[in-house]
């Protein structure tokens, strides 16, 4: 299993919290890439629901990972 910022980017807008069935399902329905699908059926957790993309991968960046200043724009 891998992720990219790509890849992981498909689930951002998931409806979380989610199961492992239902980002499966989600991400077909939205057209995500196979690599996508494949990299959820290879979680083992099944029956976990997952509060967002950081409890499936852990490098997705975060808004405060960005380094501008929200006030001056």
């Amino acid at each position: 299993m891998y992720w990219t910022l790509e890849l992981a980017s498909y689930l951002a807008d998931a409806p979380w919290p989610a199961t492992k069935d239902e980002l499966i399902d989600y991400a077909i329905r939205t057209g995500a890439p196979l690599e996508v699908v494949e990299n959820l059926q290879e979680i083992e957790d099944e029956d976990e629901n997952f509060e967002s993309i950081l409890e499936i991968w852990p490098d997705y960046p975060s808004e405060e990972d960005y380094l501008w200043n929200e006030d001056e724009y």
